[in-house]
């Protein structure tokens, strides 16, 4: 296949200062939750993008100094020559596929409450910690201006030592750079507030001496937000931003611009769509002679080329979608569009970083696993025998395993006992918003069609005796689960109504089947995720009227770590939907509903006909514990094993790294239940360094580390 010439204007290079991308592709520096504690999977998961074609790849944010210090969010950091070295495993690893590394250097500010380090942070004023915790900045005077400027120095030159040909002056994101820019913030009375003139005196000299520093070695890149505030989704309120940049414009060698409003910025697709910058970015490139890179979640060739011959941006920006597929440039330039993983927006990427582990993907199970477990997302193993594998349900988990286990060469038989392959995807992808979910499934049926090894039998419901008939050397069961009716109190799953009022208790799975309640309904949100929201859209969309209810404290409370927890309340809002928190539901008569507060207080009685309970999941295994059954004492005629949400419900993207995970144990001598994980440091009696690190010395005693 070759590459449709509409998109060659993507591959033309870009000279970035005294540096030159191979092409537009550029990821933009995005959180891992590896940073210093993992250097190794972080070199891995960038070098495979650059595997994949990107012209530029970016670490993480870089701390460059240890009064910036944000555990338990592991940033990347540049503190000392340890880093240097440790950063050279993905410098190194970048270079060899042909790609530009670029480094980003951070302060946090009054957003960092250094928990690791214990250092005071300063900022602009003495402000309280805007992560919540109970602390203040220190008030910078100019002697500390001073010492931040050597800071940062510093660690530019140990970000050219480390190989990055692209340097970073970080002046978004509500950072400490940013409250600088920020005249509600920046109400100092000295040179570096005030006036415009004033207020972006610090980024200036930055500039000015991150390039002096590196010389013409590296690019000097800055981001920087396009608007001066939050406003409404798509109408930007510029301010004086358009004369800030204008003042800064030819300073640096690349913008890469962002936004305020950081929920739109990376928003969920459940809200936000691809390209959503781009009223944003309208005045950028009449201001500036530089190269300019924004992101927009791009998943399709068509606007990632309509943006760069409409002059919005030079580069296409990218964090997501290089998750989802790292080989994305690689797909578009061979001409591959239908193997590209698109990005479903669930930011399932991001919760890893707010939660402080390493990134995971939907769409992409080898994502964050590339060092640890040795996966790529492209190259699997092949096959080791000519066993024959059934799989019984088609959802994620099940197509995921076909779909592996087919790349593998394994001969496979993949049975789906309704119409629809995807499962749980495809019915949830049905729900408001959520359209975009509908890709898992998609981009694994695609791939299904094009294997002669894998056979899809739909409308296939599968009995013991069944399975026992086909000549299979493996049998995976895939089956997934159901939403249960009862509440959990913490302990055990008990029925939280009357017995006569079973008939108006109603589960996510019954209303995605088509069942609406009548008249009045409560929906209790036990689970915590999207589910609740969704469905209490749904039941309002088709005219009820609905109560949500849930005994956490947040409304879709899971969400805060995905990004959309407040769009999530905001939406409801408008949408006149009561919005119960911190109250359990004690009690359902079919008449009316009893909820009392987490925190005590009088309960509340809500005249409502109906009950949909989002609460936990029972997993629909019937048909492994019949095989186990039938079996006795006696071994099967195959190996057996239950996968996804059939083994334990969770998020879908636990579902497909349970199919993605079977399929490369197969015939291997790994243990899916006890694989050993790469990351893990092993200390045994008597040795100097930990295993694994010998190419990386142990950091010597310093704050924090």
């Amino acid at each position: 296949m070759t590459r449709d010439p509409r998109y060659d204007i993507l591959f033309e290079p870009v000279k970035i200062g005294p540096v030159t991308a191979k092409n537009r592709f550029y990821q933009v520096p995005h959180c891992t939750g590896m940073g210093w504690l993992r250097p190794r999977m972080l070199a891995a998961m960038r070098k495979v993008k650059a595997e994949g074609g990107w012209g530029v790849v970016c670490t993480e944010y870089n701390s460059i100094h240890p009064s910036s210090d944000d555990l338990p969010h592991p940033s990347a950091s540049l503190w000392d020559d340890n880093d240097i070295r440790a950063h050279s495993l993905m410098t190194d690893a970048v270079h060899q596929h042909g790609a530009l590394a670029g480094a980003e250097l951070w302060y946090g500010g009054a957003r960092t409450p250094n928990l690791l380090t214990r250092i005071t942070p300063m900022d602009v004023g003495s402000f309280p910690n805007l992560a919540g915790h109970p602390l203040q900045t220190r008030a910078m005077d100019k002697e500390d201006i001073r010492t931040f400027r050597r800071w940062h120095r510093r660690a530019a030159i140990r970000a050219r030592d480390a190989g990055f040909d692209i340097v970073y002056v970080y002046a978004t994101h509500g950072y400490l750079l940013s409250n600088f820019l920020n005249p509600r913030i920046n109400t100092r009375c000295d040179e570096y507030g005030g006036s415009l003139e004033n207020r972006t005196r610090l980024v200036r000299e930055l500039i000015e001496e991150t390039r002096e520093a590196i010389g013409d070695r590296c690019a000097v890149a800055v981001r920087f937000a396009a608007d001066d505030k939050i406003g409404e989704d798509g109408e930007p309120v510029f301010g004086e931003r358009r004369d800030m940049l204008a003042m800064l414009a030819d300073l640096p060698d690349l913008w890469d611009i962002n936004i305020s409003d950081y929920s739109v910025e990376m928003g969920a697709s459940r809200f936000i769509k691809e390209a959503p910058l781009e009223p944003y970015m309208s005045w950028v490139r009449s201001v500036t002679t530089k190269p300019v890179v924004t992101v927009g979640r791009f998943t399709s060739p068509d606007t990632m080329a309509r943006q760069v011959r409409s002059g919005i941006v030079d580069l296409i920006g990218a964090a997501r979608p290089s998750i989802a597929d790292p080989f994305l440039p690689k797909k578009i330039e061979e001409g591959r569009l239908s193997e590209i993983r698109e990005c479903i927006g669930c930011n399932v990427c991001y919760s890893g970083d707010s939660i402080g582990v390493p990134i995971r993907c939907t769409q992409n199970p080898t994502m964050g696993e590339e060092w640890r477990r040795g996966w790529h997302p492209e190259s699997l193993p092949p096959k080791t025998s000519h066993a024959r594998v059934l799989i019984v349900g088609a959802g994620p988990a099940g197509m995921e395993a076909a779909r592996a286990l087919g790349q593998r060469g394994y001969e496979v038989m993949l049975a789906e006992a309704g119409r629809d392959l995807g499962g749980r995807v495809t019915r949830e992808a049905k729900l408001p918003g959520m359209r975009e979910y509908i890709r898992v499934r998609d981009y694994r049926e695609q791939q299904l069609r094009k294997m002669a090894n894998v056979e899809v039998f739909r409308e296939s419901h599968m009995s013991a005796a069944d399975v026992f008939e086909v000549d299979a050397s493996h049998v995976v069961i895939a089956t997934g689960s159901n939403w249960r009716p009862e509440l959990f109190d913490g302990e055990r799953f008990l029925p939280a109504y009357d017995p006569e009022a079973a008939a108006h208790v109603l589960t996510p799975d019954e209303i995605m089947d088509g069942k609406l309640p009548a008249g009045p309904t409560l929906v209790f949100d036990g689970d915590g995720y999207y589910m609740g929201g969704v469905i209490a859209e749904h039941l309002h969309a088709a005219g009820l009227q609905v109560t949500y209810a849930t005994a956490y404290d947040s409304v879709s409370n899971w969400s805060g770590n995905t990004g959309d927890r407040a769009r999530i309340r905001r939406h409801l809002t408008q949408l006149g939907i009561p919005l119960l928190t911190a109250r359990t539901l004690k009690g359902f008569d079919g008449i009316e509903a009893v909820l009392r507060g987490t925190y005590g207080g009088t309960d509340e009685r809500i005249a409502v006909g109906h009950v949909v309970m989002v609460t936990g999941r029972t997993p629909n295994d019937r048909l492994y514990r019949e095989l186990k059954d039938e079996a006795g004492n006696s071994d099967l005629p195959f190996t057996l094993t239950r996968i996804g949400d059939c083994e334990a419900p969770a998020i879908i993207a636990a579902a497909i790294l349970s199919g993605h995970r079977y399929a490369l144990a197969l015939d291997t001598t790994v243990d899916i239940d006890s694989e050993p994980l790469r990351d893990r440091v092993e200390i045994t009696c008597g040795d100097k360094n930990p295993k694994g690190l010998t190419s990386v010395p142990a950091p010597t005693p310093r704050h924090g580390r």
